[in-house]
Parts: structure tokens; C-alpha cells; sequence
């Protein structure tokens, strides 16, 4: 990383200090450490879906088979369930930060948990993926909402100019390592052995890890303190209660198990519930604790606006993984100029977009604001659902298309990810920032993990449709999704003077 680093060319009594881009030194140690992990994590996923619905070996194709034989309803809904529980894991992993370990420790310790279940992964069989899975979910969601934070504890406070940058900036770290990911680790997964694929995320992430422990000096002390420590009557309260549930979840699903009763679907429908449930149930117990003051109060119901329309994003948004993924595999074209690719590649079209376009956008709002134009978060927020919306009517012409067992161009899925890359710039980079605007003291790593819930619930709704047996793939439910997302983007526009007036001086 050193010839990535500049000096600071203002003037300072102190000398000089390195920085990075213009930004704190320990935004490169971030950044390369977010970028390894997505690369683990979206190396894995790209291969998920295909994994689960692969069976024997086709002969027609030369495709290797080997994976679990599962349908597409159940791949879908596995899929689903198992993002929304990595943006789940995110809550406790930011209350761990903030009362248990302190993000920095946090971070490291979820590394380690993280590339366990890409080993999990690995090994051949059913009962090892599933614990892999739960693995990566509990380690992505210890990292991901402290490794936030950290980046938010490199700068003066809500005020520095230099943050949505510095958010920005971190955000092309993320999709460097997932624009890899599908390239490396989705071709030797789908062409090859579906475990070396994932072996080859558990490097991915040890590379992270290794790259987070060298650069560790390099981040705020704020990064080592436990904002919110828990005092030794909570830790006994809180360790009785876990083992009360563990012991009362282990007997009820050893009952089922024992009458012969058990099915995938006793696990999947509980969790899918679970990840509806949680994020009202941790948004109302911030809204009513007494300890926020007035103004935090007021924050808190004017992030509710971006919650809901954050979840409504992500419920399509996602669907990259799931529904377009089994599109590109069995109704797309895989040659294109007379180059052929294998599906798992369409997954780097979104983080190519977003390191293409990224940059011209930050530029974009910089200069706007320097003209007092730029449109506020809440115009961006709409401004997001409307294209996602858009992206999936567009969906609905090539699924049409392709009612016949026609292949489609390739050109289709571009466009589509293109459109959801621009609404993705509209959100998800100003939804970090705005969390961490917004949040009040006492929530500071928790509250990014609630806008990670946002995402949950989001897939968590896809998740329970699949798990009904509603067929994500038709023509009528891509249009429902789409007009969802239209109405609520117009919704968004249309009470922006009252949700700003909640937002206090957060801009």
C-alpha cells in the first residue's frame, strides 16, 4: 500500500502526515481489510445458488454437477435466508463492539470466525455447508458493522467534510474484492470443484485478516475502547439467558428430530420470521429508551424513514444473487463477440459499475454542492427506489423472451445490473453515512448494525415468499416488486420537508 500513499500537501504544525487519498492513513488498512473479506464473501455467494441446484454431472454441457440437487424455489429460499442472517449477525456484532470487546477486537476475532466457515464450506457434504453458513453469518456480522464504525472513527466528528469521501472510498474497497471474487473464485467453483471455490475464499479471508493485524496501529484509539461496557450483573443476566434458550432450542428441535418430523423448512420459516420480527422489535426499544434526549428521539424517527425504504431496496437489490443468477444460468446467453463466459461472471457486473461510476459520482454531488444543488439524502433515497423499481420492469422484457426456451443476449442482464448500480450509488454509500449522522451516542456500532437489519428484513421478505411457494421467477411477482419499489420512491419525495424536519441538522 505505500505507493498508494501521499503526503499531505496542507500545511500542518505537526508536519506532514501521511494520509490516504487525502484521507486518515488507517482508511487504507480498511479498506484493503473490507476488500479481502468481500472477496471471500462474494466468491462464496456467487457460487451459491448454482451450487445448491447443481445435481449430476451434464453431459450436454460438461458442467462438473457435484452440488446438493436442491430446486430453485429452495436454493432461493436458502439463498435468502442466509443473507438476511449475515446483515443480522451485524446487530449483536455491533453490540458486541460497543459493550463487550470494542470494534478493533471485534473485527479481528470475526476474521478468524469467518475463514472457519470457508473451510467448513470446503469440506464435501451437507452437514458441513450448513455449518459454514452459520459460521460466515456470525463472523460477517461481528466485522461488518464495527469495520464501519472504525472508518467513521478516523474523522473530526458527524461535521468533517471529508466523510461521505472517506465512506466513498471504503465502498470501492468492497466492490474491488466482489468484482474479483465471481472472476476467481465463481470459475474455478463452477467450472471445476465447488470446493476449491470456497477453499479459495477461506484465503481470501486470511489475506484480509493478516492485512487488518499489520495495519492495526494505523486506527483511532477510539477503535480499541468499549464505548458501553457491560457490568458483571448484565454478563451473568446475559450468559443465563443464552443458555436458557440454547437449552429450550436444542429440546424442542430434538423432540422434532425424534417424532421424525423435521424438515429443512422447521429451521428456514422460524429464522425468516426472525429476521422480520427483529428489526421492528430493536427499532421500537431505541425509539422508546428513556436515555435519548429530545433531538436523538427525533433522529431516530426520521432514520425509520430510511429503514423502511432501505429494506424495500435491498428485497430487490438482492435478487442478484438469487433470481437474475438462475436467469443468467439457465435463460442467458454465455457467449458474447464469441467469448464464453461462465454465469457466475454476470456477479462482477455490479462492483464493475460501481468502481466505473463511483468516483463520477462523488465528484458529481461535490460539485453540485459546491452550487448548493446537491439533492439531499432523502431525494437520493427516492431517487434509488424509483431506479430499482425501473430495473425490474426492464427484467420483465427478457423474461417474456425467454418464455419460449430462448436464450437471451447477455446484453439484458448489463443493463439491468447497470440500472441497479445507479440506484445502489443513490443509497447504500449516504445510508453508512447517514447511520452514523444519526445514530444517537449510545447505539454507535449498534445502529449500523440496524441498517444492516435493513437488508435483512428485505431478504427476509423474499425468503418467507420462496418458502410459501411463491415462484420469484414469474412475470407477475418481478412486477409487483417493481411497482412496490416506484411507490414507495414517490412516497419517500413526497414527505421529504417532514422527514428532514426529524433529521434536525443532519443533511
Amino acid at each position: 500500500m505505500a505507493s498508494s500513499l501521499t503526503k499531505d500537501s496542507a500545511p500542518s504544525t505537526a508536519g506532514s502526515a501521511k494520509t490516504f487519498f487525502g484521507h486518515p492513513r488507517g482508511l487504507a488498512t480498511l479498506f484493503m481489510t473490507e476488500m479481502w473479506e468481500r472477496f471471500s464473501y462474494y466468491g462464496m455467494r456467487a457460487l451459491l445458488v448454482l451450487y445448491l441446484v447443481s445435481g449430476g454431472a451434464d453431459a450436454a454441457t460438461g458442467s462438473q454437477g457435484g452440488g446438493l440437487a436442491m430446486t430453485a424455489v429452495t436454493a432461493t429460499a436458502i439463498y435468502s435466508v442466509y443473507v438476511s442472517m449475515v446483515y443480522l449477525m451485524a446487530m449483536p456484532g455491533g453490540w458486541f463492539g460497543d459493550r463487550v470487546w470494542g470494534a478493533r477486537k471485534t473485527v479481528a476475532i470475526a476474521g478468524f470466525v469467518i475463514m472457519a466457515g470457508h473451510v467448513s464450506l470446503a469440506v464435501p457434504g451437507q452437514a458441513m455447508f450448513f455449518v459454514g453458513l452459520a459460521l460466515v453469518a456470525v463472523g460477517s456480522g461481528l466485522l461488518k458493522a464495527n469495520i464501519s464504525t472504525m472508518v467513521g472513527h478516523l474523522y473530526d466528528g458527524p461535521d468533517d467534510p471529508r466523510r461521505d469521501g472517506g465512506f466513498t472510498i471504503f465502498y470501492i474497497g468492497i466492490n474491488l474484492g466482489a468484482f474479483a471474487a465471481p472472476l476467481i473464485i465463481g470459475t474455478v467453483g463452477e467450472k471445476h470443484n465447488w470446493h476449491y471455490g470456497f477453499l479459495l475464499a477461506a484465503v481470501g479471508m486470511a489475506l484480509g485478516l493478516a492485512q487488518f493485524l499489520i495495519g492495526t496501529r494505523s486506527l483511532s484509539p477510539k477503535s480499541s475502547v468499549v464505548p458501553n461496557p457491560l457490568t458483571a450483573p448484565e454478563r451473568r443476566a446475559i450468559l443465563t439467558k443464552v443458555g436458557i434458550g440454547t437449552v429450550l432450542v436444542a429440546a424442542f428441535y430434538g423432540v422434532v428430530a425424534a417424532a421424525g418430523m423435521y424438515t429443512l423448512n422447521w429451521a428456514l420459516v422460524p429464522i425468516t420470521l426472525a429476521g422480520l420480527i427483529i428489526p421492528v422489535a430493536v427499532l421500537v426499544r431505541i425509539k422508546r429508551d428513556k436515555d435519548l434526549d429530545r433531538v436523538e428521539q427525533s433522529k431516530v424517527s426520521g432514520y425509520i424513514w430510511f429503514f423502511v425504504a432501505a429494506a424495500v431496496f435491498w428485497m430487490i437489490y438482492d435478487q442478484g444473487g438469487s433470481t437474475l443468477a438462475l436467469f443468467a444460468d439457465g435463460k442467458t446467453a454465455d457467449t458474447l463477440l464469441g467469448f464464453a463466459f461462465p454465469a457466475t461472471w454476470f456477479q462482477s457486473l455490479n462492483p464493475l459499475f460501481i468502481m466505473a461510476l463511483a468516483p463520477l459520482f462523488a465528484w458529481m454531488w461535490l460539485a453540485l454542492a459546491r452550487r448548493n444543488s446537491e439533492p439531499n439524502t432523502i431525494v437520493k433515497f427516492a431517487m434509488a427506489l424509483v431506479l430499482v423499481g425501473g430495473s425490474f420492469f426492464v427484467f420483465i422484457v427478457p423474461m417474456g423472451m425467454a418464455g419460449d426456451g430462448t436464450k437471451v443476449s447477455p446484453m439484458w442482464l448489463v443493463s439491468i445490473y447497470m440500472i441497479q448500480t445507479i440506484a445502489e450509488l443513490c443509497l447504500s454509500p449516504v445510508g453508512l453515512s447517514v447511520t452514523t449522522k444519526m445514530a444517537p451516542q449510545k447505539y454507535s456500532s449498534q445502529m449500523l448494525g440496524v441498517w444492516f437489519l435493513a437488508v435483512t428484513a428485505g431478504d427476509c421478505t423474499t425468503g418467507l415468499l420462496s418458502l410459501a411457494g411463491v415462484d420469484l421467477n414469474g412475470t407477475g411477482i418481478i412486477a409487483l416488486q417493481a411497482a412496490l419499489a416506484a411507490v414507495a420512491g414517490g412516497a419517500i419525495w413526497m414527505y421529504r420537508k417532514k422527514v428532514q424536519e426529524l433529521m434536525g441538522n443532519v443533511h
